[in-house]
């Protein structure tokens, strides 16, 4: 495959955009050097951390998969993803320098600000499309095909409307600053465009959404295993998303929480790609039940430690306040103390109540192999243990036969040997 010229060009094609991708991010950073947007050397860090982050994992994942699997499109669109992405960095930070920190002090600034009015919708939209040809690069019957259609249809139409309509560049957040290349002209039907192609956009990738739960009823096998890293990614970032939205409404907003928010929110984001990029790789795909298991007995344990502590620790509190009328530090310490004991029990409950809820094929094969063991200690007839061993197999790893075969002792090998020589001595005529 190496030698195949096709395969040559977009292994090149693919690096070389992921080449350009990380030149542009190098660039991105040089200019924040040399025009910082913050005072604050910290936050500015920090947002260029996460740029960088969510920039090179869409790239490079892009790069891997478009370089191995050329005929699956969902590489190519994580590259178009990662370098529109750092472009909208680019010019964001460019046009915020030019418009805001210090106005004037650079040329083009209404024309950075125009593109990143436009370029966001171009870096995150294709994701219905992820959806809609993961696994294989193709949907899940050509009758998907007219949903893959209208979605191209509608984001051409929303990034053109966007792009020409006259008026402030509001997704760029310029509300004062007007397009500097809207047609007036076409205000109007640029308006309607614009409002047909957004609810089209959604409508489109609400279909692709339920199209991969199609493709997961109707898969078996490895098919099965690579959707179920993708709506494991997915579910982390809604988990995020709910507890952002959460966070938000019950705390206080202040700098450090929103950059904590912001930071996981990336995080989740980033699990998106790598783990499409595991399964169409094929690389430790068959470690994703392993993964889902872990995740929720640590998460409900997590969970359910942290609720025991925070109650104990009021409930501990208001008793020793009411009979002491002050507070003391060992409700703390023996909150901690109480957790760090729940741990190992609570885990086991948990579990096994995992196991018996959503793994119950593993769950009773582990319960017939424990029985057979405690059964293994006190049977002594072999036939028995023989019919037993074969039940066992049949109910843990359900094969269409089995058979069993024991091995005889060396001494009635030896004999039946000795008897298969004298008859072959018989036959001969020796005696």
């Amino acid at each position: 495959m190496i030698g195949n010229p096709s395969f040559r060009f977009s292994f090149w094609l693919a690096w070389s955009l992921w080449a350009l991708t990380v030149a542009l991010m190098g660039l991105t950073v040089l200019f924040t050097v040399m025009y910082p947007l913050y005072r604050d050397t910290a936050s500015n860090a920090i947002n260029f951390a996460l740029a960088i982050l969510f920039v090179a994992t869409f790239g490079t994942v892009g790069a891997l998969i478009a370089s191995r699997r050329p005929e699956n499109p969902i590489g190519w669109v994580f590259c178009g993803m990662g370098l529109a992405l750092v472009v909208a960095v680019f010019f964001g930070n460019y046009a915020q320098y030019s418009l805001v920190v210090d106005p004037g002090a650079l040329p083009w600034a209404k024309s950075a600000a125009w593109v990143g009015n436009w370029i966001w919708l171009v870096a995150l939209s294709p994701l219905g499309f992820i959806l809609l040809l993961f696994p294989d690069g193709r949907p899940p019957s050509p009758r998907w095909r007219i949903v893959a259609r209208l979605q191209i249809a509608a984001l051409a139409g929303w990034s053109v409307s966007q792009a020409f309509a006259p008026g402030p560049l509001v997704n760029a957040g310029y509300e004062s600053v007007e397009n500097p290349y809207g047609i007036e002209a076409l205000g109007g039907l640029f308006k309607v465009v614009g409002t047909i192609s957004g609810f089209l956009v959604l409508a489109t990738v609400i279909a692709s959404a339920f199209s991969i739960l199609v493709r997961f009823l109707r898969s078996r096998g490895d098919e099965r295993r690579q959707i179920k890293w993708v709506a494991y990614a997915g579910g982390l970032v809604m988990l995020v998303l709910v507890l952002q939205l959460g966070v938000e409404t019950a705390l206080p907003e202040t700098d450090l929480l929103v950059e904590v928010l912001t930071l996981s929110l990336v995080a989740a984001l980033c699990t998106v790609p790598i783990a499409a990029g595991v399964a169409i790789l094929k690389y430790r795909l068959y470690e994703i039940d392993a993964i889902i298991n872990r995740t929720l007995v640590y998460g409900l344990l997590t969970f359910s430690l942290v609720l025991v502590y925070v109650g104990s620790v009021v409930l501990l509190r208001g008793l020793v306040f009411g009979f002491t009328g002050r507070s003391s530090q060992l409700v703390v310490v023996a909150s901690t103390l109480a957790v760090a004991a729940l741990f190992g029990p609570l885990r086991r409950r948990v579990q096994g109540f995992i196991d018996r809820r959503f793994y119950r094929e593993k769950y009773d094969a582990a319960k017939t192999l424990e029985a057979f063991s405690a059964r293994l200690r006190d049977e002594t007839d072999l036939e028995a243990l023989g019919g037993g061993l074969l039940e066992v197999v049949g109910e843990t790893v359900r094969p269409a036969h089995a058979r069993l075969w024991l091995r005889p002792p060396a001494r009635v090998r030896g004999e039946e040997r000795r008897a298969e020589m004298r008859e072959n001595y018989r036959e001969r005529g020796v005696s």
